[in-house]
């Protein structure tokens, strides 16, 4: 490959991690044609971004960007997928899901989310079960709504409470 060649391809790379805020490394060597093509589909309906990469392009991508990643370069051997989301579980419930049909790929090597690093297949659960933004701000309307449907609530039994005492008391006038 041409030098001007594997340039283009780190500075896509490097626009892809700048573009999404989470990304996972996954090995996905023991699928075949059809099944990547079926991770390839699935991860397409859920927003996910999979693009095969090779490790040592993927590490100087890496090191263009700001921020520090080196915890990630000693897993950066062997087959490397990388899965871009801007839903911090997405690629994790994806990953889940395929383990849990004893699939061996893809298998989670590791991921850089919401600013923090995951390294190793045993991270996997924590990744699954961390809230995306949708499902936080989803919690959060909730509480605040809590409260003001108490309010209302007790108005309208109250209002119909004091609905029937002032026709008790009407009625007792007549």
């Amino acid at each position: 490959m041409k030098k001007e060649d594997k340039n283009n391809i780190i500075e896509k790379i490097a626009a892809n991690l700048q573009e999404y805020e989470n990304f996972y490394l996954a090995d996905i060597a023991t699928l075949n044609a059809a099944k990547t093509s079926i991770l390839r589909r699935e991860c397409s309906k859920q927003d996910i971004k999979l693009l095969v990469v090779k490790n040592t392009l993927l590490r100087k991508a890496l090191e263009k960007l700001e921020g520090n990643y080196e915890e990630l370069y000693p897993i950066l051997k062997g087959n490397t997928a990388i899965m871009f989301s801007n839903d911090a579980n997405a690629p994790a419930k994806l990953i889940d899901k395929y383990n849990k049909n004893k699939e061996k790929a893809p298998a989670l090597k590791g991921a850089y989310v919401q600013e923090s690093f995951f390294i190793g297949a045993n991270t996997l659960k924590d990744l699954v079960s961390i809230k995306s933004k949708t499902e936080l701000i989803g919690e959060v309307i909730s509480i605040l709504q809590s409260p003001a449907k108490n309010v209302i609530s007790a108005l309208q039994s109250g209002g119909t409470i004091l609905h029937g005492v002032l026709k008790t008391l009407s009625e007792k006038q007549n």
